[in-house]
């Protein structure tokens, strides 16, 4: 069914098109990821038997493929999985020229590479990448997209370019290990919930907004509370891992994130995220593999828009409000509406 300003709601309060079926114009689809089903996945208790499932799938991709390599920052997940590649594999880092916000990355991504042999190689993003890649990702995705998935893209083709057959993310890492630990943080109240998770209300920017409270309605639990654990494990993972499908699929290269395998063998223990253990079995394993170093915070993948856009003024499109509050946006909810209006160009 063709309903644009549906999509179009969806797409600024939730990043992607949740309702199946849903498109902005004839002839379009959009694909969201497919989550590996439950009977296919690996029970782990312990940082051990992380260590040995990833290197049980690790040993398999080595079968089928000779050149992988990795998207690599400075946090636990990737860094983790670089220590299962062989000596000489390529490993990507996104920097920015003008901004600090990838600092703790190259310089921790430069000593994972270095301790084990990678080759190192630094994936540059501007506005002048947004505008030449984002065209791209979103004819493929036939829609708006993610931030990071122009960056992605990059990437990808860079490693394409290297000779590279396989990249490893390890993307699913904070769904599955408690790593969404602002979201994980109070057991929530149903409508404090929905005003946390919408990236940015339709209402605000929008002329025609549709109402999105349908997606929320469906983890509405009695005096007022939502079921927000199984809402991020059916909507944050769709949107999230949507993103790296689209712009590795876009750029003709495979990928794999062995933590999507994997699911935990006993509950999350809550009070050990909400008293500063997020992940707490991925960083044991963080532990066990970087010894000399002490384990990083957190760190979601750096993308310069707060830089890029901090002097944009806003979209002039039709299906935009005149009074948009700009200098209260996030440059994360700049880039909705640049992308979007980019997108609704690309249909006319």
């Amino acid at each position: 069914m063709t309903d644009k300003d549906f999509c179009l709601s969806s797409y600024i309060a939730f990043r992607y098109i949740w309702k199946d079926g849903m498109e902005f114009a004839d002839g379009m689809h959009h694909k969201l990821y497919e989550a590996i089903p439950d009977k296919e996945r690996i029970a782990v208790a312990t940082a051990a038997d992380i260590d040995r499932e990833i290197q049980r799938q690790v040993d398999n991709l080595y079968a089928k493929y000779e050149n992988i390599g990795i998207l690599l920052s400075g946090g636990m997940d990737s860094a983790n999985l670089a220590s299962y590649l062989r000596p000489g594999s390529h490993a990507y880092t996104f920097t920015a020229s003008g901004t600090a916000v990838f600092n703790a990355d190259e310089a921790r991504a430069a000593h994972y590479c270095q301790k084990w042999g990678l080759k190192h190689h630094f994936v540059s993003i501007s506005f002048e990448d947004y505008k030449q890649f984002t065209p791209q990702v979103m004819k493929t995705k036939c829609a708006p997209v993610h931030s990071i998935e122009p960056q992605i893209y990059k990437a990808a083709l860079m490693a394409k370019a290297d000779g590279v057959d396989l990249i490893l993310v390890g993307e699913s890492a904070d769904l599955i290990f408690g790593g969404m630990d602002q979201l994980l943080s109070q057991d929530w109240m149903f409508d404090d919930f929905v005003r946390r998770y919408t990236f940015l209300d339709p209402k605000l920017v929008l002329k025609n907004p549709v109402p999105m409270e349908e997606l929320f309605e469906k983890y509405r639990l009695p005096e007022g509370r939502i079921d927000f654990m199984t809402f991020m494990d059916e909507v944050f993972s769709i949107e999230s891992s949507s993103s790296y499908l689209n712009a590795f699929q876009t750029a003709g290269l495979p990928y794999y994130d062995p933590y999507a395998r994997l699911v935990m063998r006993d509950a999350l223990d809550l009070y050990r995220v909400r008293h500063g253990e997020p992940k707490y079995l991925v960083r044991n394993l963080y532990a066990m593999k970087y010894p000399e170093v002490e384990v990083p915070n957190k760190i979601p993948m750096p993308r310069p828009v707060d830089m890029v856009f901090a002097d944009w003024t806003g979209p002039t499109r039709p299906e935009f409000r005149d009074d948009i509050p700009m200098n209260t946006l996030t440059g994360n909810q700049k880039w909705q509406l640049w992308c979007a209006e980019l997108f609704l160009d690309s249909l006319s």
